[in-house]
């Protein structure tokens, strides 16, 4: 089975993911119809919930941000 290359998609073209779900159109018609994986749609569902961002850095747990903290210190 071969590996999708990685894909990037912009923030407008995300939310408008997210708008339609919230509109009602079914999580596996967007999946298909936009050739989406289905943790890359779950991830911007969560993320559009929790946050309200699609930036990872946005998203990060607490202990996560505080290990970037720690180790941007320790390089100083």
């Amino acid at each position: 089975m071969s590996r999708k290359s990685q894909r990037h998609f912009a923030d407008e073209f995300k939310q408008q993911i997210v708008d339609l779900h919230n509109a009602g159109k079914k999580r596996s018609e967007i999946i298909r119809e936009n050739d989406l994986t289905p943790s890359t749609f779950d991830k911007w569902m969560r993320q559009s919930r929790t946050t309200g961002s699609f930036r990872t850095v946005d998203n990060l747990t607490e202990e996560q941000r505080e290990h970037l903290l720690r180790c941007s210190r320790s390089m100083l």
